[in-house]
């Protein structure tokens, strides 16, 4: 942002308008647009990926459609309003619901990255795991079920050292990252999360290949906010199966719960961050759960399941 705005922390009387008398800064902009048209035309492997935190729009849109070039883009406004939604205690965040449905408004206007970098882990503002409340196992619970929600959420990934386990002091640069701290149970069962996370995203075209559009996604139910409960299907090219998500951010299970799905059937539990070797209480689906001949949530069928607390559970479809 202060290469693409001239008066960026700028008092007014401080900075020279461009010719059109405009804040824009031109020779930046087409120096951003030269750089990445020379690279991804040399090699179009290559990840340019944009630290910009406002709404300037087609940061990542290629040179020859109007935008900048870049490959990506920080989506900054995500990562605000999810990690102060999760602050919040699991009483309150039913009147905060709004933080983490927004995103989805905007999240397929650029190639975004879900980014929980180094600026959230310094300067005071502690580690992600020292955010989330309640006591310690549910502190835990927390994390897992916020970093259910990431994975699952369009857009790439991006973790800092340390967050992958859980670390609980905010990050110093003078010393090594606690690694001890794997020899903890609660400690070992995010590591294994995050290992099975990428696993699950790997092997299930949903959850990436159609990040960036709109018909990738589409909500379940986006408005059962006195629950806590967020619930949507992720979908991949033609062929793939699809991926309900459901994410529970209260520490009250939700048995009996049903949620409208498109394809009649079997759906395996692909992941449930509830699991005993995560750390969690064991709750879960016994592997899978068969729809029910009921429409619900404008979908023909549904499917009845239980969500343990502070849970983040997959469900992807299986016809076998």
């Amino acid at each position: 942002a202060s290469m693409l705005y001239r008066d960026y922390s700028r008092e007014e009387g401080d900075w020279i308008p461009n010719q059109h008398g405009g804040r824009e800064n031109l020779e930046a902009i087409a120096f951003l647009r030269r750089v990445n048209a020379e690279l991804y035309g040399w090699d179009p492997s290559i990840l340019m990926i944009a630290e910009e935190s406002t709404a300037w729009p087609g940061v990542s849109q290629p040179v020859h459609h109007g935008g900048l070039g870049f490959g990506f883009k920080w989506n900054m406004g995500w990562m605000n309003d999810s990690l102060r939604y999760v602050s919040e205690s699991h009483e309150h965040r039913c009147y905060h619901h709004g933080q983490m449905t927004f995103g989805l408004l905007y999240a397929f206007s650029e190639n975004f990255i879900l980014p929980l970098s180094h600026d959230e882990v310094v300067h005071g503002k502690g580690s992600i795991l020292a955010r989330m409340p309640g006591d310690e196992w549910q502190r835990f619970a927390n994390l897992r079920v916020y970093l259910g929600f990431m994975f699952a959420h369009p857009g790439k990934t991006l973790l800092f050292q340390g967050t992958e386990f859980g670390q609980r002091d905010e990050w110093n640069h003078e010393i090594e990252l606690p690694w001890a701290s794997l020899d903890y149970e609660l400690h070992e069962g995010v590591r294994r999360l995050v290992r099975d996370l990428n696993g699950v995203v790997a092997a299930a075209p949903a959850l990436y290949a159609r990040d960036a559009e709109p018909g990738g996604f589409d909500w379940v139910d986006g408005g059962a906010n006195e629950a806590s409960v967020f619930s949507w299907l992720r979908h991949g090219p033609e062929g793939t199966a699809p991926i309900l998500c459901l994410f529970n951010f209260t520490h009250i299970e939700r048995a009996g719960w049903r949620f409208g799905v498109p394809l009649p059937g079997r759906w395996r539990e692909v992941l449930n961050t509830d699991a005993a070797s995560y750390g969690g209480s064991g709750r879960g689906n016994l592997g899978a759960r068969e729809t029910v001949p009921e429409p619900m949530h404008g979908k023909p069928h549904a499917l009845e399941v239980t969500l343990p607390p502070l849970s983040a559970v997959f469900f992807q479809y299986d016809p076998f």
